[in-house]
């Protein structure tokens, strides 16, 4: 019996597979989102930098973030979903904080109507781009700003040495 056609068979799989694999790498790599050169408010304070999101990337990785979910398949289920968490964070911050300004109660205890009206301003600052490629800033509201500066504080003391945490 001949292998010699079922040996090239195989390698031009293998050869396909590669190139394949490395196209959409490279694909994957290219089109990631950008991460900003800094975070500003639009009075031009700066937040955080570049080297501040790669510091906490690298937190946690250390603490094995992305093994996790890569070794096991489920690291939702395992590990907290940090970026989802920090959204929904800053997302109820600013619910909270319009309620107080506007209407003098949290948001929890608005009224349908009042709380619509929030929910639709929250999804018109959230969803609005507001990263500029030129100068690799991202600028957020004032309002944005502190929700960032109160969930940060949080953060800072859950991966700090707080004891309550």
């Amino acid at each position: 019996m001949k292998y010699g056609k079922l040996w090239l068979s195989f390698a031009f799989v293998v050869v396909a597979s590669f190139i394949v694999l490395g196209y959409y790498g490279k694909e994957i790599y290219r089109l990631a989102p950008p991460i900003p050169e800094q975070v500003v408010t639009e009075a031009g304070n700066v937040l955080f930098t570049e080297q501040d999101i790669r510091d906490g990337q690298n937190v946690w990785q250390s603490m094995g973030g992305q093994q996790v979910g890569s070794v096991w398949g489920h690291g939702a289920y395992v590990a907290p979903d940090w970026s989802a968490d920090w959204l929904h964070r800053e997302l109820v911050w600013l619910l909270d904080h319009w309620g107080q300004e506007e209407h003098g109660t949290s948001w929890e205890d608005l009224e349908a109507q009042p709380k619509a009206a929030l929910r639709a301003r929250l999804k018109e600052e959230i969803r609005t781009n507001t990263y500029n490629v030129e100068t690799g800033a991202l600028v957020v509201s004032s309002d944005r700003a502190d929700a960032i500066t109160a969930v940060g504080t949080q953060y800072s003391a859950l991966f700090g040495q707080d004891p309550s945490l």
